[in-house]
């Protein structure tokens, strides 16, 4: 019998297994993937968007960055974002937090199936490819990001969203001459709130980015048209690019692209959508490590190192809470008792055409109610992640990593002190 079980040890499941097991449960982690990290580490999504969580519910981020940091692993950016990590080392210092602290974690398997009443689960079968094991847990947190977990106990979904976001498939180039590139980039772009560059513990550190909307004063511009003349790219490859370099790998630039467009709307609860997107987006990346080898100075030796392992979905299912976190919460900054967290990240809408991407800046600052983490049918059921009960507005702006945090550690506190108030 344990006191938490958890599925899936993505950034909102590590976070909670962490924090309950330093705090004395007993607890099983069950991860699909042969490591931790989800985002981070499986799908390189990097570094963590900057938000101003005022240390709510962030004893695990702060914990994550400290040990990071003992492996020479993370940076401080010249915005103050202290969420640039190398996605490798990530895997190995979640390995490292996890077990210092008691977790057990049971890797490739997933729950496959639950005993479970119309408002309680008892128990739930762990398999992988050869063996399947019964575990008993007080309480259970679906950290799966697509609610894989709420599906097999045919949990109600919310079903408020006009459209899907596009997928996006992330990948690393190395062989980059980053100062060559750096400057260059530099005398490009004037716009520092697009480009940015600072040499940090003797590393050079940069973003920039560019999309296809006309509307906006892009200085890559010129390249990406070039490209698309040429040949070299589609227009469709021009979407949406961003980079950011990537600490411990001084010749490794970290791609936010490509995203994956078609002439239908893809689903990622459609296993057919997703593995076609996934062989779309393959094609994309090789025409994108073309393109930037061609046209961009410092990428001549350049090479595709490595292709996210996890195609990156936004946002898919969402499970009904007993409360639905809305846009207007957000917007009104509404008030809760103990908020889960506090956040400054603005709601961010990927879309499919030119000039629907969504990314309202005018948010200020705003926080979660537990209630919206809570399973509005079972009384042991948490969601932690990107598949919490909020509208779909609301979700784009907390589906980010320290959100997803602190998510995580707020869901392991509140079992905490059910356990321990009986």
């Amino acid at each position: 019998m344990y006191d938490v079980l958890i599925c899936g040890g993505g950034t909102a499941g590590v976070a909670a297994a962490y924090i309950a097991a330093k705090k004395g449960l007993k607890t099983l982690l069950v991860e699909k993937n042969i490591h931790l990290g989800g985002t981070i580490t499986s799908a390189l999504v990097i570094p963590a968007m900057k938000s101003d969580t005022a240390n709510i519910n962030c004893e695990f981020f702060n914990d994550f960055i400290s040990k990071m940091q003992d492996y020479s692993a993370q940076i401080t950016y010249s915005d103050g974002n202290k969420g640039w990590f190398n996605p490798e080392i990530a895997k190995i210092v979640l390995d490292d937090m996890l077990t210092s602290v008691g977790c057990e974690i049971i890797f490739n398997s997933i729950v496959s199936s639950a005993n479970h009443t119309s408002n309680k689960i008892f128990s739930v079968q762990v398999s992988n490819e050869t063996l399947s094991l019964c575990f008993e847990s007080k309480y259970y947190v679906d950290a799966t990001g697509n609610g894989n977990f709420s599906k097999i106990l045919n949990h109600k979904f919310l079903d408020d969203k006009k459209t899907q976001q596009p997928m996006t498939l992330r990948f690393h180039m190395s062989g980059i001459n980053l100062k060559k590139f750096s400057s260059w980039l530099l005398d490009l772009d004037p716009d520092r709130n697009v480009t940015t560059s600072s040499v940090i513990d003797g590393e050079i550190h940069l973003s920039t980015a560019y999309t296809w909307d006309p509307s906006k004063n892009w200085a890559l511009r010129p390249f990406f048209q070039a490209g698309i003349a040429d040949g070299v790219i589609t227009e469709a490859d021009s979407a949406y690019f961003q980079v950011f370099s990537v600490p411990g790998m001084p010749d490794t630039l970290s791609f936010n692209c490509p995203r994956i467009l078609s002439d239908k709307v893809l689903d990622p609860n459609d296993p057919q959508d997703l593995s076609n997107a996934l062989i779309t987006a393959r094609k994309q990346i090789f025409r994108l490590s073309n393109f930037v080898k061609k046209y961009f100075i410092g990428f001549e030796n350049a090479y595709i190192s490595n292709i996210a392992d996890m195609i990156g979905i936004r946002e898919s299912n969402r499970g009904l809470g007993k409360y639905v976190y809305t846009k207007d919460d957000l917007i009104q900054s509404k008030s809760f008792d103990n908020p889960v967290l506090h956040s400054t990240y603005p709601i961010d809408i990927h879309a499919y055409k030119k000039d629907s991407y969504v990314l309202d800046s005018s948010v200020g600052e705003y926080f979660l109610p537990l209630d919206a983490l809570k399973s509005a049918q079972y009384d042991n059921l948490y969601f932690a992640g990107r598949n919490l009960s909020a509208s779909f507005e609301a979700q784009a702006a907390l589906r980010i990593q320290t959100s997803c945090f602190s998510m995580g550690e707020a869901v392991a506190c509140d079992i905490y002190n059910k356990i321990h108030s009986n």
